[in-house]
């Protein structure tokens, strides 16, 4: 396991837990609030980027609904608590993004959205690196089950 310090500008810690124990992620990327920024650029960055045009067509005008899921999500993701689970329920992601008809570009469109909001929270490349491999794994269960599901109607 890795242990990075945490050197988002919203952390005056250091957090020397590894990554991907306990919450360890969750520290290195700022805690909540750090994450919760994290997300919303996610967001700016879909909504502003000619290259995201395609993700952000996949979302509500509205995101705010959206942000909370994702925040949420990663909160638990991250080893935080399981915000999701105590606002929405469950979740099982291919289901929850069924009704999308992704294609394989979609998967690294939304990693390379990610990797930008990433840049503007400062994190170190190290720490970056970890994140969008560690998210690839959702990324591409979603992207292909979503392309199993098209072969299968289509």
């Amino acid at each position: 396991m890795s242990t990075i310090k945490a050197d988002s500008s919203s952390t005056t810690s250091p957090n020397t837990k590894p990554l991907g124990h306990e919450d360890g992620t969750l520290l290195a990327v700022g805690g909540e609030i750090g994450l919760h920024q994290l997300v919303v650029d996610f967001f700016h960055c879909m909504a502003t980027e000619p290259q995201f045009k395609r993700l952000h067509a996949m979302h509500p005008a509205d995101t705010e609904l959206s942000i909370d899921k994702l925040y949420r999500f990663l909160t638990g993701w991250m080893g935080g608590e399981k915000l999701y689970r105590q606002k929405y329920g469950s979740i099982h992601l291919p289901i929850s993004h069924r009704h999308l008809d992704l294609v394989e570009a979609d998967q690294q469109s939304w990693l390379d959205c990610m990797a930008m909001a990433m840049e503007k929270q400062h994190f170190s490349p190290e720490l970056q690196q970890y994140l969008l491999t560690q998210l690839s794994v959702p990324a591409q269960r979603v992207t292909q089950a979503s392309l199993q599901r098209q072969q299968q109607s289509g």
